[in-house]
């Protein structure tokens, strides 16, 4: 489903003036609603009381920085996440889709990259008109609609962009599904060269659903390829 930029409401989240300048004056330019804050606190204070549909958030901020931020925010909303990191930053970027970031962008940046991934995510918070249906295959059974998955019964946990990779994964289960088939899925068509998503969510995934995470019995690796989901029994 497309949509406009009227009435999306986004963060941006940065100690840079230059930067909020520049996505303040962009963002606004197509339409969108902006607020910006300096910092992790001021981001949260913001957040509450305006509700945005969208964060845009460095990770490297005074007081409470972006990793922190986006622990904060995962604790009460599935607000989509963009983290803004420079190069070199690799350990930083891991941690922040650890703490539940869904995406990642690397500065200096595109605006015309930026503003394709903001485009991306906000489809996704916008209701389909045809809701996806339950999935209820082998150990796991998964209901899109209250984003909730249960595994041999027991409830797991799943920030957003897992909860994501999980559903494609069960909808193609037993077959093995490449890495760019599962990137353009989850993350759009401009993020199918950036396997690195796909490492961390994945390792993610398995310390909270497999029994065994280095020795993968339902995520498993296929070589060169991508993954294979088998739901068990």
């Amino acid at each position: 489903m497309q949509i406009s930029g009227e009435h999306r409401r986004i963060l941006v989240v940065d100690d840079e003036p230059q930067i909020t300048r520049v996505l303040r004056t962009t963002l606004s330019s197509q339409g969108y609603d902006i607020r910006t804050a300096s910092d992790g606190e001021s981001a949260l204070e913001t957040f509450h009381d305006w509700s945005p549909h969208l964060v845009i958030t460095d990770l490297a901020m005074p007081n409470l920085d972006g990793v922190g931020l986006c622990r904060k925010l995962r604790e009460k909303s599935q607000v989509p996440i963009i983290v803004l990191s420079v190069r070199g930053q690799e350990r930083n970027k891991v941690e922040a889709l650890d703490a539940g970031a869904d995406d990642y962008v690397t500065k200096p940046f595109g605006m015309n990259e930026l503003l394709a991934r903001v485009r991306a995510h906000l489809r996704r918070v916008v209701p389909e008109e045809k809701q996806e249906q339950a999935i209820a295959v082998g150990d796991f059974s998964l209901d899109p609609e209250a984003r909730r998955v249960l595994v041999r019964g027991e409830e797991v946990r799943l920030t957003p962009k897992e909860f994501e990779v999980l559903s494609y994964l069960l909808r193609h289960a037993g077959k093995a599904v490449t890495h760019r088939a599962l990137l353009a899925a989850v993350w759009g068509a401009n993020s199918t060269e950036q396997p690195e998503y796909l490492r961390v969510f994945v390792g993610q995934l398995r310390k909270k659903i497999e029994a065994d995470p280095a020795n993968p019995k339902y995520l498993l690796t296929e070589p060169w390829v991508g993954y294979r989901f088998e739901p068990g029994e």
